[in-house]
Order: structure tokens, then sequence, then C-alpha cells
């Protein structure tokens, strides 16, 4: 953990304000305090309450405060970034924000409105797709189904899964959400269609050889023979 009295008077001066300003803007907020209690904290002679801490944060910019008072945050994707790669990525959020494909608020002016959450259709493959020993298949048939952000854009259709052959990662019954393509890496997790019956499995690729993998160790791994009737439908995404 980095020192918090010193971390605080860095990111202090770095923002431009002097122990007297930060004293006065706290007072204006409804926190009175005086610029000695500054000058105290910075020094680890005294500690500002979670109010006043969070208040500072803001003040200063303090975005990632994990970051900021501890270490590299291990779930802040640009913690690993230095300063001109964070402005790279913050220059992509701000031409996705100009685009308002992506927004979650319109913001026109000092008017800030929640934009209605955006939904797309997917199909819903009506027959399941076998975290077993294999599902018979033999339709086609779907429903059109609404869904929002919780489904990856790059999402083409839906299927449930039946079985628990690959638990616990997927759980009978489970909607997964998959993106169509013929074409998949060794250690992706697929729909695939073999000799009459859809799997949900992992696909190995081995020197030689094709298999699919469960994640239930009860399941032995399914070998693909050359005389196999095999297709690819997708690569699961969630």
């Amino acid at each position: 953990m980095k020192n918090i009295g010193e971390t605080l008077a860095a990111f202090r001066k770095a923002a431009g304000y002097t122990q007297i300003d930060v004293a006065a803007e706290l007072t204006r907020a409804g926190y009175p305090i005086q610029n000695k209690s500054i000058y105290a904290w910075e020094k680890n002679k005294s500690t500002p309450n979670p109010t006043q801490f969070l208040f500072l944060c803001k003040l200063y910019g303090i975005t990632d405060i994990y970051s900021a008072f501890i270490e590299p945050n291990p779930d802040n994707p640009l913690a690993s970034l230095n300063e001109a790669g964070k402005e790279k990525v913050l220059d992509y959020i701000r031409i996705l924000e100009l685009t308002r494909q992506y927004n979650t608020y319109d913001v026109q002016g000092d008017n800030v409105t929640e934009l209605p959450a955006r939904t797309r259709e997917l199909p819903l493959f009506l027959l399941a797709a076998s975290a077993g020993t294999g599902e018979f298949l033999d339709s086609e048939a779907h429903e059109m189904v609404i869904v929002g952000s919780e489904v990856p854009d790059t999402a083409s259709f839906g299927i449930r899964l039946h079985g628990n052959s690959m638990e616990p990662r997927y759980m009978d019954g489970q909607i997964v959400w998959v993106y169509r393509t013929t074409e998949l890496l060794d250690g992706d997790i697929g729909i695939f269609y073999l000799d009459g019956q859809a799997y949900c499995k992992k696909l190995h690729k081995g020197k030689n050889s094709l298999e699919l993998l469960s994640f239930n160790p009860d399941y032995k791994p399914i070998r693909i023979k050359e005389s196999s009737d095999f297709k690819i439908f997708g690569r699961v995404v969630s």
C-alpha cells in the first residue's frame, strides 16, 4: 500500500491546488475545514473521513482509487498502460461516445439524460445442444427473442444446453450465445454437429486428430473420425 498522505499531496499538486484551495473547496461543498487539516492529512498525522476522502478523489480527478493508493488494479485494463497508452484508449472512448451507438447517457450542455437500453432480436434455437452425450439435431426451428447488453455484440444466435458435461462453466438448461463461424481454434468452445447429434464442447486439435472435450471429468473425449459427418456451427461467446 502506498503512503496515503504523500499520494494525496502528489495528486493535489498535479491538479494545481494549494492546501488553502482544497480547504476552501471542502468548506464550499459543506465539509468545513481549515488548511492545517490538509497539511495534517498529507503528513499522515491524521486522515480524512470517508466522505472527505471521496471528495478529494473527485476533486483531484482520481478515478481508480485502488491503483492510486494501493497497487496496479488487476481489474482495470488501463492499469498496465503508460500515459500515452491510456490517452489512446481514452481517444477511442471519445470516438465511441460521438457515435452515440454505445452511450448509456446523452449529454446536451448541462442536461444529462439516461438513454433507453439498446436491444436487438436474435434467433434462439428451440432444440437444445447437448452438454452430455449427444442431442439429436433434426430441425432449425427457432424463435426470435429480444436481448440487451447482457448478450455480446458478436453473438449471432442462442441455443439452450441439455446435460451436465460442461459444468461447472455451463449448466444444464442454460442459454449460451454463439458467434456463427465454421472456423475454430484449438481450445475454443463451440456448437458442433457430429453424426446427427448437436454438441456444446471444447475443441481440441491434436497433431493428427480432432476431439470434443467436456469440462465435467465424468465424460470421455469424443473423437472425430475421418468418416464422421462433422460441422462447426459457431463459437460460444457467453
